[in-house]
């Protein structure tokens, strides 16, 4: 049989977003190459307000954190006035965002640069958020049938706010009851599940936790949350012991409510 019935502890759902709710085409052939194209034209844009200043300053710090790196890229100050002077620095700042993605860094100096030029792209059209067919609908029902639902992911709030504000099925962000990210702690780390339980209010066997990362379910399954992989086009492969030991889906469709929830 296909799928499986949700513990009748569950009360909540948690979701990841890459390989779960949405491609992960989406976020390597579209968000992240859009931050590589247009974060030149986006400096160039914006450089004159404050939240960019703060950015790029944040960028700036980061670097200089990480200068005993090999090929870190130095962000100087503007030492004098100058369309030339700002160029310099600018290209400093592209040369830094595209280093860090290149070594597929986390830092929260890049995530949050990278979160407000994707929300000045949603704004302006330029993005929409993608999600499998089946999440809006499955979401729904859960909802419907008294679960809340949550979202767990790397990428910032911001960004997964955006995602869902701005989606190709419009804005569904009043589906979620609220969004974890990395602040709470990482994915692999056991002590997260259990701090988003507190945060929520509930015990770690009252959340079922829907991720394509055998390692984050590990983390999670260590501290008592129920676990499934999604299996979703894209994803890494699964080995044979790891098919037949997670509890395997392929869509939200095939998480079935207990009976007595109505």
């Amino acid at each position: 049989m296909v799928g499986f019935t949700i513990p009748a502890e569950v009360r909540v759902i948690l979701l990841d977003i890459e390989g779960t709710t949405t491609p992960i085409a989406f976020v390597q052939d579209t968000l992240f190459p859009y931050i590589k194209d247009n974060v030149k034209d986006y400096l160039q844009a914006h450089w004159e307000e404050e939240e960019c200043q703060q950015d790029v300053g944040f960028l700036r710090k980061q670097a200089e954190e990480d200068s005993h790196m090999d090929g870190v890229v130095a962000i100087p100050l503007e030492t004098r006035d100058g369309e030339e002077e700002i160029e310099r620095v600018i290209q400093a700042v592209v040369d830094n965002v595209h280093w860090q993605m290149s070594l597929d860094r986390k830092t929260t100096a890049l995530k949050q640069f990278q979160g407000h030029m994707w929300r000045a792209a949603y704004e302006n059209g330029r993005l929409k958020g993608e999600c499998f067919e089946d999440v809006v609908p499955a979401v729904r029902k859960w909802r419907e049938a008294g679960m809340k639902v949550y979202i767990y992911s790397s990428g910032s709030v911001e960004a997964q706010k955006l995602l869902f504000g701005n989606s190709t099925e419009g804005d569904i962000s009043e589906l979620f009851d609220g969004h974890f990210d990395t602040k709470i702690g990482p994915k692999v780390d056991s002590e997260s599940y259990q701090r988003i339980a507190s945060s929520i209010g509930c015990s770690t066997n009252n959340i079922l936790f829907l991720t394509d990362v055998t390692r984050e379910a590990d983390a999670a399954e260590e501290v008592d949350v129920h676990v499934a992989i999604v299996v979703r086009p894209g994803n890494a492969g699964l080995t044979d012991d790891e098919k037949s030991y997670y509890r395997l889906i392929t869509s939200f469709n095939e998480l079935f409510l207990p009976s007595s929830s109505t």
